[in-house]
């Protein structure tokens, strides 16, 4: 079988291992150098490389293990979506559930370099739906909590939290693998901080008004009130979610957290998982919908704006972005994994994790600095 050491023997020894592709000739013609395995062998041993940041996500659904670059390499270099044809491959997909089924394990799906730093990330091998049940969630808790003792072993100083590896009800935002092991010397960032900080520099200028739409999680409520704070309203049409945030903000909402029915008022959404197709409908023409949470809203207003889930352009000077991050574009990176990398940059010492906010301007300026630049707001491209 042919290997990269094999060739690399022609440029030193010049007159052996002639084959490119089919080294069988090189075999039947003598002009094997007598070392090729030994090199070979030689190749293999060589130190595992300890990562600096590791960004730990999961798969989306069963077939999104085509759109890594271990999969197909056309579909890894272009925006998550599905495809007819793969459902060719369900024989082998079902293999694979339920292989992930019996022995799921962690493993490196993608290697950068950016400055000082190397950045992984891993994926565990489970599936959004699987956060459902309660030993579902006790499964992939375990997962979680293996893959932070193990960035920690291998001296990584950050490990930031992606996709649904971070959320209440599953593991208080990660703050329980910190209170599990207080010893713990790499720090967890679930990105909030960057998240509010995107989604805040996402709203146009000269907003007054915003409808807040979606599941009320950290990012959520974070956003609203700095919404408040900045003097912009910010309506629910759902009394539950209008207790919910008038409670966390006791007094400090100076009247610009309000109850609304209509839904045709407001020309900027912020949305999040839990949104009705039925409410989208309801939407006024030129609705600019923002999403907060990872997952983005499905597309159902063609006369409406849709901005891409919290994200950045990323340096050029980062190395080794070769695939598309779920559904973002091209060197297009989420605020969560860019989170790790800044945290790592700046070498903070402090965990971000759990219920509380690290200071929002703090890690948007780190951003900036290090050369992560904000998206276009669709609006903008379009008039």
């Amino acid at each position: 079988m042919y290997t990269p050491s094999f060739h690399s023997l022609h440029h030193t020894q010049f007159r052996v291992n002639y084959s490119l592709f089919m080294p069988i000739y090189d075999y039947m013609y003598g002009t094997m150098d007598k070392t090729s395995d030994t090199l070979y062998e030689n190749s293999l041993k060589r130190k595992e490389e300890s990562p600096n940041v590791v960004h730990l996500t999961h798969l989306i659904t069963p077939e999104s293990i085509y759109h890594l670059r271990i999969g197909f390499a056309s579909f890894a270099s272009k925006p998550y979506s599905s495809v007819w044809y793969l459902w060719f491959l369900w024989p082998v997909t079902l293999w694979s559930m339920m292989l992930t089924w019996i022995y799921g394990r962690t493993f490196v799906v993608e290697r950068n370099r950016f400055d000082k730093i190397k950045a992984q990330t891993w994926a565990i091998p489970k599936y959004r739906p699987q956060y459902r049940l309660k030993w579902q969630k006790e499964s992939i808790n375990n997962l979680i909590e293996d893959s932070v003792l193990e960035a920690d072993e291998k001296g990584a100083s950050v490990l930031s939290l992606g996709l649904m590896n971070q959320s209440e009800e599953l593991n208080k935002y990660g703050e329980v693998y910190v209170k599990k092991h207080p010893k713990l010397r790499v720090k967890l960032v679930d990105g909030s901080s960057l998240a509010v900080a995107v989604l805040l520099n996402s709203i146009p200028k000269g907003t007054t008004q915003v409808l807040l739409r979606g599941k009320l999680a950290k990012v959520a409520v974070a956003v609203a009130f700095a919404l408040c704070q900045k003097g912009i309203q910010v309506a629910v049409s759902r009394e539950d979610e209008y207790e919910k945030l008038d409670k966390s903000f006791g007094a400090n909402t100076e009247g610009k957290l309000v109850m609304s029915k209509s839904y045709s008022s407001y020309k900027i959404w912020l949305v999040g998982d839990e949104l009705e197709e039925e409410e989208q409908r309801k939407a006024a023409k030129g609705t600019l919908f923002i999403p907060f949470s990872q997952f983005p809203p499905k597309k159902l207003r063609k006369d409406c704006f849709y901005h891409t889930t919290p994200a950045m352009q990323t340096p050029v000077a980062l190395e080794n972005v070769d695939s598309c991050e779920n559904w973002l574009p091209r060197r297009v990176m989420s605020v969560w994994r860019i989170a790790g990398i800044v945290h790592g940059l700046e070498g903070w010492e402090e965990h971000e994790c759990g219920y509380t906010i690290s200071s929002i301007d703090k890690v948007w300026d780190a951003s900036l600095k290090h050369g992560f630049q904000p998206l276009r707001i669709p609006t903008q491209s379009k008039s």
